[in-house]
């Protein structure tokens, strides 16, 4: 920040940071110039700093400026907004680090000298490293007081079914989930990951009578998943065939109680019941079923750079603590019987369309029998007790959207406001078309693999590039994952997209294979130059005069505020369209900037400034989830 704060009289890095809280610029220079700017514009304008200050937002293309103002936005009366900005930027003084600004409509736009930036920045990312872009205020309770420690939240994602296939909306759940958990992480929170299995209900008692009929203990140890899905498959054939046969009997006026006593899906029920009252017998059975899965699911994670601090699930959430859930829920009148279930009619408890559209969810079944409903709102207060987290985010599907508000609002109505206040329902849409080249059954292992040798097959039609990768499958491997979770984050999340191999694995477009080139690409152009991190920490910047090197130093310098931009859209589209616009820029600077070939000053200056790209592209990947790859 040195070369900065020595061309801004009267500026220091405290003085900043008292004036504007949130402001840091040791880790953000845009803050820098933000803060500088709005001193100047307090002068024309008469404004104060710090309405201007939040008012200077970056700009979607270099095109449009770095830093932007609407007039109206600082609420002036007496002049038309076109005319105000006109005179401010007449006003406008001389200045070290901005040009003369433009003006259109209201709009003011300014840009940014280019020496004071390439000088000032190159060496802040490549001091910061990993930490470039990361703003570990943003997490702690009070920012000038670190004792006081962080504020926690909790990211709910994933969250498959035991025995069931590894659906898409798993997958995408699992990729989105990832990310925010990285995001909040990066911003000083301390993220609890936890993965809400679905691993209890009848079915579990089905699956047991099956593994006693058919299991084979050496399938169920090598391979869980698999092997309790094809006997869920299975014993779940045998019931449909049973139920329709004892039908047939029944029409034909035969007498098939005790066929039903002696059902499947009777012997399921008996002994799930045993389950839920805690027989150690039916439990100890149930329990290798998870652990096993769990043993599994975690490898399969590791492939995602993903990993969870708890595996939950339903199973976790007592008949107690439901009951008492329940007793609540009539007591504060909340729930009404409807015909011998109960229901929670909204339309009674909220005037207006709020109350219709909220509907009148079943929480308790004429059996008896508690809904999910009933044991989310008993697990959501359960982990507050537990945690006391100051957020909470399900990552869940978007067909979930109306159990997520009932949710929320339920727990409000209970009244605990402030802890449904601090939920928050992170939606997505659908993935399309996405089956195994073996068939339809989606499991995560079967979906990485055949986009892996997807992969190798497209890295093999280039022979001479194949030789010299090492552990070629290795890196098809991570480079099918990248792909599969940049096509899932090319969108927005409500969107549905169509899983489509082809496009993925190719080179062509902003796509995994074409961003982790790009990544590749400069590791290939530091091993040719071999200069060391000596070299480039004494470059001398100001060489570095060419518009392609101002605007990639213009461009990377918006890296930790599209971080902070992504807080509030929650999308990890807005991190990969930013990394795909600035290797795009990468691209071209490439021939206009050689590093080969150049004066040995020159290329000291171009390599540094590459370097510090570098590891914006790496930090983004990582945050992403993604694995950045030297070679390919």
């Amino acid at each position: 920040m040195d070369p900065l704060i020595s061309k801004v009289e009267g500026l220091t890095l405290d003085s900043l940071r008292e004036k504007y809280p949130g402001c840091h610029p040791e880790i953000n220079v845009f803050e820098f110039y933000r803060a500088h700017l709005a001193n100047i514009l307090t002068e024309i304008t008469g404004v104060d700093a710090s309405i201007i200050y939040p008012q200077l937002q970056w700009t979607s293309s270099l095109d449009k400026g770095d830093l932007v103002l609407a007039a109206p936005a600082l609420r002036l009366k007496g002049k038309k907004p076109d005319q105000l900005a006109q005179e401010w930027v007449e006003k406008f003084p001389e200045d070290l680090l901005f040009e003369k600004p433009t003006v259109l409509n209201y709009f003011i736009t300014f840009y940014f000298k280019g020496a004071p930036l390439v000088e000032s920045l190159v060496p802040m990312i490549r001091g910061l490293g990993e930490e470039y872009g990361r703003n570990r205020f943003n997490g702690m309770r009070d920012p000038k007081d670190p004792s006081k420690g962080r504020k926690r939240i909790i990211v709910e994602f994933s969250s498959p079914n035991i025995a069931k296939p590894f659906h898409a909306g798993h997958l995408r759940s699992t990729i989105i989930g990832g990310f925010l958990a990285n995001l909040y992480e990066g911003g000083g929170w301390d993220v609890i990951r936890i993965n809400y299995l679905g691993d209890w209900g009848k079915q579990y008692g089905l699956l047991a009578l099956a593994f006693q009929r058919y299991g084979d203990e050496e399938a169920l140890k090598k391979d869980p998943i698999n092997h309790l899905f094809q006997l869920y498959v299975r014993i779940n054939q045998e019931l449909t065939a049973e139920k329709e046969s004892i039908e047939a009997q029944k029409k034909e006026g035969k007498d098939v109680t005790e066929l039903e006593a002696n059902s499947l899906d009777e012997q399921a029920r008996r002994y799930f019941k045993k389950m839920t009252e805690r027989d150690e017998t039916e439990l100890a059975q149930w329990r290798r079923f998870r652990d096993l899965s769990i043993v599994r699911y975690k490898a399969t994670y590791a492939r995602l750079n993903i990993h969870f601090d708890e595996y939950s699930g339903e199973s976790q959430v007592t008949e107690e603590a439901m009951e008492k859930t329940g007793n609540a829920l009539r007591d504060k009148k909340i729930s009404t019987e409807d015909n011998g279930a109960v229901i929670v009619n909204f339309a009674e408890l909220i005037p207006g369309k709020e109350g219709k559209r909220l509907e009148r969810p079943i929480v308790r079944k004429r059996d008896g029998t508690a809904l999910y409903l009933t044991r989310d709102i008993s697990e959501l207060l359960g982990r507050y007790e537990k945690y006391k987290f100051d957020q909470m985010i399900y990552v869940v599907a978007s067909q979930q959207d109306l159990h997520l508000k009932q949710l929320f609002k339920i727990v409000e109505l209970l009244g605990h406001k402030d802890i449904a206040d601090r939920c928050q329902h992170i939606n997505f849409g659908m993935v399309l078309g996405m089956s195994t080249r073996k068939g339809t059954v989606k499991f995560l292992d079967d979906i990485l693999n055949d986009v892996s040798d997807k992969m190798l097959e497209v890295m093999k039609k280039n022979d001479e590039k194949f030789q010299q990768v090492e552990e070629p499958q290795k890196v098809a491997d991570t480079l099918g994952i990248n792909s599969v979770m940049v096509q899932d984050m090319s969108g927005k999340r409500i969107n549905n997209y169509t899983f489509n191999l082809e496009t993925m694995t190719a080179y062509e477009g902003d796509t995994g294979p074409y961003l982790s080139y790009a990544y590749a690409r400069i590791c290939s152009i530091k091993r040719k130059a071999g200069l060391s991190k000596e070299d480039l920490d004494t470059a001398n910047l100001s060489l570095l005069t060419e518009t392609h090197a101002i605007n990639l130093a213009r461009l990377i310098a918006q890296w930790p505020d599209v971080v902070q931009n992504t807080f509030k859209t929650a999308e990890p589209t807005t991190v990969l369209t930013f990394l795909f616009k600035m290797t795009h820029a990468l691209s071209s600077s490439y021939e206009q900037m050689q590093i080969v070939g150049s004066e040995p000053e020159v290329m000291k200056a171009r390599l540094a400034l590459y370097d510090a790209a570098h590891i914006v592209l790496g930090n983004g990947m990582r945050l992403l989830g993604l694995t950045p790859v030297e070679r390919m």
